[in-house]
Parts: structure tokens; C-alpha cells; sequence
């Protein structure tokens, strides 16, 4: 595995996003319909956030939980918004930056996935397991 390879050749380009407006159930359909696990939240061309499965699902166990007294589920449920369970403004990497760089971010933070903006616009997105990926698609490199 190369460390310097760049982002843009193994990231996931054009990823499904949201608004900060998009509702919860919405959210759930797409979880559901998709393998992944992150989903970008986008207004106005803008990364105002990022929404993880593990956020959105623990929210979601939340509003089933009866927290909310005098409110069902379901009027709970349709009232919250993907502001309401997004990480607002992400770390974010560049195509241009390295695997190694994204990899040491990972390595060292607590999140596993990275927006890649170019000029302020969201171009992709690339996961940990995007890394674990290519370096088992990668030729070994030998040593001198």
C-alpha cells in the first residue's frame, strides 16, 4: 500500500447526502436502502455536517424510549431533522490529500469517515473501510 496516494483516486465520489432539513424518516429509508454508514449533510452546495448510522440510530432508540412524555413515537419520530442528529461541520480532507494523512486521522480520532470538499463543495467521501480496501487491493511493496 502506497501512503501517498491521493484521496481522489480511492474515495467514493458524489456520495448520497442530505438537507439539514430532511426528516427522520427519510434518513431511516436510506439507511435502510444503502450499505453505508455516513451521510453527508449538504445545503445551499455547502458540508454543513455529517450524519453516522450509530448517531441516527441512537436517536432514534431516544424518541422509542418514552424520553418525550405526551408524545408518541411516530409524532417524535417526524418532527426531528438531520440538524438534529448530524455533527456539524466535520473534519474534512481534500483530494488531494494522502491515504496516509486520512489514515493517521482515524487512527487518532474517534470518527471513520472523512467528507472530501474541494473549494467548499462536497466531491466524495472516503470511510476507513474505504482504507482497509486498498491495502488489500494494493500490490505489497518490498522493501530495498
Amino acid at each position: 500500500m502506497n501512503p501517498n496516494t491521493l484521496l481522489g483516486d480511492i474515495m467514493t465520489q458524489m456520495p448520497i447526502t442530505v438537507t439539514s432539513v430532511t426528516t427522520l424518516p427519510e434518513i431511516n429509508r436510506i439507511f435502510e436502502e444503502h450499505s453505508f454508514h455516513h451521510l453527508p449533510v449538504v445545503d445551499h452546495a455547502k458540508l454543513t455536517g455529517i450524519i453516522s448510522r450509530q448517531d441516527f440510530l441512537q436517536v432514534k432508540h431516544v424518541l422509542s424510549s418514552g424520553w418525550n412524555r405526551g408524545v408518541s413515537h411516530n409524532d417524535g419520530f417526524h418532527s426531528f431533522v438531520a440538524r438534529d442528529c448530524m455533527t456539524e461541520y466535520p473534519m474534512c480532507l481534500a483530494p488531494d490529500d494522502t491515504v496516509g494523512l486520512a489514515a493517521d486521522i482515524f487512527l487518532s480520532n474517534k470518527f471513520h469517515a472523512l467528507p472530501i470538499i474541494e473549494e467548499d463543495v462536497l466531491v466524495g467521501i472516503v470511510t476507513a473501510h474505504d482504507l482497509i480496501s486498498y491495502a488489500f487491493e494494493s500490490p505489497i511493496e518490498e522493501g530495498p
